[in-house]
């Protein structure tokens, strides 16, 4: 299991976009080439974003700029490749996660998103120094040497779509199915990094990171665990009491047809 039962060890993230190599791997004519967005909502079921950091010559790259700044990433703006026909966005990338690492201690984890091989000796730096790298690319334009380099490594075309509303959240009242799908994405997010005891405050901080702005009052709830209690009598949770600590604990999430619950 990651981190602890109430998610106190969460990670802070520093993330580098080397947008110039990540370029590289779009889809040739594709009009929805890249969506910050779902690398964005992935990187935050890890922990908290920290730094959020692209690198380019954005001349090259004008359609991109406003979804980058809404996702409120800092752009720097890089001049064309120099006479040796090295990116300098490489190097400027490099300087910046060094001082990061050594200026931000509370900045565990490093995304570099990139899927240049020559990335993997500020990978080994980085991990020298204590930090866990995480590495994130297109499978077109990435090398196999970072990739194994790094703690782990994403597939930008691995990563979920836009959030919907599951196939059984469809069957209950329209009001419910955002907080119901945020609910259940947060769930599924937790189980993907490996927590196996899914109680209410973990599971409510990661809603909270995927959508800053949610409150259970604005939905009618009281409270979070009520919330949770109206999932189960929807049948697409199973709760039990934990003795000890007298909170619920998530310990299934239903994917089949709604299950119908008699009184209590």
């Amino acid at each position: 299991m990651n981190g602890s039962i109430d998610g106190s060890s969460r990670r802070n993230l520093a993330v580098l976009v080397d947008f110039e190599n990540l370029a590289l791997g779009f889809p040739k004519g594709s009009r929805a080439a890249f969506d910050i967005h779902r690398v964005l909502d992935r990187l935050l079921e890890k922990g908290k974003v920290i730094v959020k950091v692209a690198y380019a010559d954005w001349s090259r790259f004008r359609k991109y700029e406003q979804d980058l700044h809404e996702a409120g990433i800092e752009l720097i703006e890089i001049p064309k490749r120099t006479a040796t026909g090295k990116n300098s966005a490489d190097i400027r990338l490099v300087v910046d996660a060094m001082d990061l690492s050594y200026a931000k201690e509370h900045i565990d984890t490093f995304v570099i998103v990139s899927g240049d091989s020559d990335f993997s000796p500020l990978v080994s730096k980085l991990k020298e120094n204590g930090k866990s790298v995480i590495g994130l690319g297109m499978r077109e334009s990435t090398s196999t040497l970072l990739a194994n380099n790094c703690d782990e490594f994403l597939y930008y075309e691995d990563l979920g779509g836009e959030r919907k509303a599951s196939p059984e959240a469809q069957k209950i009242p329209a009001e419910k199915r955002d907080v119901f799908s945020l609910l259940f994405d947060s769930i599924r997010a937790l189980q993907r990094e490996g927590y196996e005891l899914l109680v209410p405050s973990l599971i409510k901080e990661t809603m909270r990171r995927k959508e800053p702005s949610f409150s259970e009052n604005s939905y009618g709830y009281r409270a979070f665990s009520e919330l949770l209690e109206d999932a189960e009598e929807s049948g697409f949770l199973e709760l039990k009491m934990n003795e000890r600590s007298g909170t619920y604990v998530v310990t299934r999430l239903k994917t089949g047809r709604r299950r119908r619950k008699g009184k209590r």
